[in-house]
């Protein structure tokens, strides 16, 4: 707490020292507009009252963030008041110093965040999911005055809004790429990789000699690279999705297999005891006791194996693939020296592999509540 409240006083001294050292220079960046004089006051006012309320809650919360948006607009609006076609440092040097005091700023406002509590579950999971928030925001804001206050050339790297900008203009293209990778390669080949890898994985509980004869082919499969294996599938199974479905079972099939296994066997021995002293057979032994202690190992392979699945069909991709997917979008934009379009369909595919895993993790949440690691 001692470190959040001095990181205020940090950045009122280097903000101050920014706005010095341009009015020594003679700039007139910080004063280029009637609204960045207010976000400015808006930044200082927010910034000495979070110093001297150090009791946090959410009004401080609110003011920090509010404080915070406020001075990330000061940037901004110098870099666009900057001369058109300006080549490299678009920003003052006071406005790089103030930049770096702003971070202070920033950490002030994600640890009074991460300090908010309620009563009620669902304000608590708002809390949860503000602290991220604010964090990826704060990221893509460095990213954008990064790449504009150095000029970078969008074909190194583009700026988040020039992203933006193609995603909005490309909605038809995207989709149609979105359709051919996730909803026609991907979801197929991840449900029948892990269904396989679970049914196996029983079977070997079951008959314990294959466990010494499955688990090392699988391990040697699983080493062999995706720039190996997605020619073959490609070769065996055409150029439509089904060769991209039958990578994404090759990577998905041992991670399934091999946690599953250990989940199998994560169940205690007074436990099994107890069934058996209930009369149960295997069956039963395996659905009421083996299986729900097994489901954290096997969530844990969904979500590892969420974001394998996308990686192996957008790489098989390049090796053929009718004239759509995201693979093959990445592939020729880049020969087209069409960066803006490869970081947007890059965008995307992080996106989705994103919440896919967070739609993983909350139906993990709901069924294994029970388990210690959600205990509090």
């Amino acid at each position: 707490m001692r470190l959040s409240v001095n990181s205020l006083v940090v950045f009122i001294l280097i903000a101050a020292l920014g706005i010095l050292v341009d009015t020594a220079a003679g700039g007139s960046a910080w004063f280029s507009s009637l609204s960045a004089i207010v976000a400015l006051s808006i930044t200082f006012l927010s910034a000495f009252w979070c110093f001297w309320n150090r009791q946090g809650g959410a009004l401080a919360a609110g003011v920090a963030v509010a404080g915070l948006l406020a001075g990330a607009y000061v940037p901004l609006a110098a870099i666009d008041g900057a001369a058109e076609g300006q080549s490299g440092l678009a920003l003052g040097f006071g406005l790089w110093i103030y930049l770096f005091g702003l971070a202070f700023f920033a950490w002030r406002a994600m640890a009074l965040l991460s300090e908010l509590r309620s009563s009620s579950s669902q304000t608590n999971t708002v809390y949860a999911l503000l602290v991220p928030a604010v964090f990826g925001f704060w990221l893509l804001y460095l990213w954008q005055v990064l790449v504009e206050g150095f000029g970078v050339p969008r074909v190194l790297l583009p700026s988040p809004s020039a992203i933006g900008e193609v995603m909005g203009g490309s909605t038809g293209t995207m989709w149609a790429d979105f359709y051919q990778t996730f909803i026609k390669s991907v979801i197929p080949g991840y449900l029948m990789g892990c269904g396989s890898g679970l049914l196996v994985a029983i079977l070997v509980d079951k008959v314990p000699f294959l466990q010494r004869g499955l688990l090392p082919l699988g391990n040697f499969v699983s080493a062999i690279p995706i720039v190996g294996i997605a020619p073959v599938m490609v070769m065996w199974f055409g150029f439509d999705w089904q060769s991209k479905a039958a990578v994404v079972v090759i990577m998905t099939f041992f991670p399934m297999l091999v946690n599953t296994i250990a989940g199998l066997a994560a169940s205690g021995r007074m436990e099994r005891d107890l069934m058996r002293s209930y009369a149960a057979g295997y069956v039963k032994t395996l659905l009421l006791l083996r299986l729900p202690s097994a489901l954290p190992f096997i969530f844990n392979a969904l979500k590892i194996n969420s974001t394998l699945a996308l990686i192996g069909a957008i790489v098989a991709e390049f090796f053929g693939t009718p004239i759509v997917g995201m693979g093959f979008r990445i592939s020729t934009e880049v020969g087209r020296m069409n960066v803006d379009l490869v970081w947007a369909t890059i965008a995307i595919a992080a996106l989705s592999g994103s919440l896919f895993y967070g739609l993983l993790a909350m139906l993990e949440r709901s069924l294994t509540f029970w388990h210690p690691s959600y205990r509090r």
